[in-house]
């Protein structure tokens, strides 16, 4: 019994301390194109983002479905009247007071269509109409009677801006700028990541120096032959022990603060802590070939930053003719035609003889005196126009100017990078050559170790101007949103999946 107890305990520790899959560690291989694609799966930013770009759909869904032929009913069921007022009596050619009892039940139905000739909303409607109602007067006998008209109207306001195309285009202008805000932020977190990731490959190339240095100053160490020496040893030992010391040093040193760097980043990207990020010294140096006047058209037509102050722009002209609309002179024309009815029984209402019914009003509205407010409105809102041009205006200049910089600094640092790596690689030949020669004692540990010092120089020399090139094509991709690596345009790279009925501008 008791070694049944015993099993029993074993099996339920197992289980207890059984390690949980759900927080198994994930090891993730480090670039820079996979940083970016977890931020942007784990952004709130990207998130918020794409609800916008969904919500404006949806704004201009709206807006285009009017459109479309709208039907709806009015409906008074009903209407109680038991009250006195005055009224007119011509007969005694003055007001009397008149105690009224009425009962009113009454549906309108109406099928309305916007006017739209050759695609364009004219801002008129046009619809079918159906008036249909009971009127009861009480004055000690119920006097019941029945009215049907049936019939077709028309209006068309004149000198008015037109709302309805107007909507449309500030519905269809929003989701462009929702569409292009979306790839400006991920630009924007792609520039914000790379800044993080770079440091991170800074520590992992550091590693990779000090473990350079590590490994030679063992390698004389090793010549030296101080492991072998019991009593006192000699100078070259020393020498080599203190500088291998300070080197392993600087790499623990570099290794704590990476793993600290790495943490941050983890936090960043919002992983789990026990995840583990390994960040490896990749070299790429593609020669990119820019054509700088190339470069800056792809600044002015695929950068979203112009195109949103296009549609600013336009935003505020079309702000400029509601402007003009406000307090002007306009005239609306409302026309109906129809047949009409009215019995006292409902059943004669959808019988023959049927009386025509017809309506026209012209009317129009016309300002005398304002003190000049709509003329300071409409010059304030010009004002507004000629600024945003200027703004504009200052933005292609701006860009310009960036590019060229852009362009240059990767000239420099591309020219920079390749002649510093062949420069490492014939460090790391002179320092084993050095070593050979130190063994077979032609040179003395001075020399060797200012080879071995040379060596770790230009690999730090080689890191900044590789680093420079990175980040230098990485603002020539962020100011032309083109990148050379790829041949491929941001715009087409980072938009939004789902379809659009927008047009970019490429």
């Amino acid at each position: 019994m008791k070694k049944l107890y015993n099993i029993f305990i074993i099996i339920l520790l197992t289980i207890v301390f059984l390690p949980d899959s759900g927080t198994a560690q994930n090891t993730i291989e480090l670039t820079l194109d996979r940083a970016v694609e977890i931020a942007m799966e784990n952004s709130y930013r990207i998130k918020q983002l794409k609800l916008g770009i969904e919500r404006s759909r949806l704004w201009l869904k709206a807006e285009r479905a009017g459109l479309k032929s709208k039907v709806y009913m009015h409906l008074t069921a009903p209407e109680f009247e038991a009250m006195s007022d005055y009224k007119w009596n011509s007969n005694l050619n003055k007001d009397v007071i008149v105690r009224q009892n009425t009962q009113l039940w009454q549906a309108n139905l109406s099928i309305r269509q916007p006017v739209i000739l050759f695609g364009y909303p004219t801002n008129g409607y046009f619809s079918l109409n159906n008036r249909v109602y009971r009127y009861d007067q009480i004055d000690g006998i119920r006097d019941i009677n029945y009215y049907n008209r049936l019939f077709l109207k028309y209006e068309q306001p004149f000198f008015r801006p037109n709302r309805l195309k107007n909507d449309i285009e500030e519905a269809e202008l929003s989701l462009e700028r929702r569409e292009l805000q979306y790839v400006d932020d991920q630009v924007d977190l792609i520039d914000d990541i790379a800044d993080d990731y770079y440091d991170l490959y800074q520590y992992s190339f550091y590693n990779f120096i000090y473990q350079n240095q590590v490994k030679n100053l063992e390698r004389a160490e090793e010549i030296a032959n101080c492991q072998a020496k019991d009593g006192d040893e000699s100078m070259d030992c020393i020498q080599i022990r203190v500088e291998l010391t300070n080197a392993r040093e600087k790499l623990a040193q570099n290794k704590s603060d990476m793993r600290l760097e790495l943490m941050r980043f983890k936090q960043r990207l919002r992983l789990e802590p026990s995840d583990s990020l390994i960040v490896q010294p990749i070299i790429k140096i593609p020669h990119i070939q820019v054509d700088l006047e190339q470069a800056i058209n792809y600044g002015l037509e695929l950068r979203p930053r112009m195109r949103l102050l296009e549609i600013s722009e336009r935003e505020r002209e079309i702000d400029l003719v509601n402007v003009k609309g406000w307090n002007s002179f306009r005239m609306n024309l409302e026309m109906t035609y129809g047949l009409e009815k009215q019995d006292p029984s409902y059943e004669n209402l959808w019988t023959d003889n049927y009386d025509n019914s017809y309506s026209v009003a012209l009317t129009a509205y016309v300002p005398l005196w304002d003190w000049g407010q709509r003329q300071a409105r409409i010059q304030a809102q010009k004002i507004t126009i000629e600024k945003t041009r200027l703004y504009m205006e200052e933005t292609r200049n701006r860009i310009r100017s960036e590019i060229k910089n852009a362009v240059q600094n990767l000239e420099e640092y591309q020219r920079r990078a390749t002649n510093m790596k062949e420069n490492m690689e014939m460090s790391k030949k002179i320092t084993e050559m050095s070593l050979n020669q130190y063994e077979d004692g032609e040179i003395d540990l001075q020399d060797l170790l200012q080879n071995i010092t040379r060596q770790r120089e230009t690999e730090n020399n080689f890191l900044e101007a590789y680093l420079g090139y990175r980040q230098s094509l990485l603002n020539l991709m962020v100011d032309t949103y083109y990148d050379y690596e790829e041949n491929t345009k941001l715009l087409d790279k980072y938009r939004n999946t789902s379809t659009s009925n927008v047009a970019w501008k490429n």
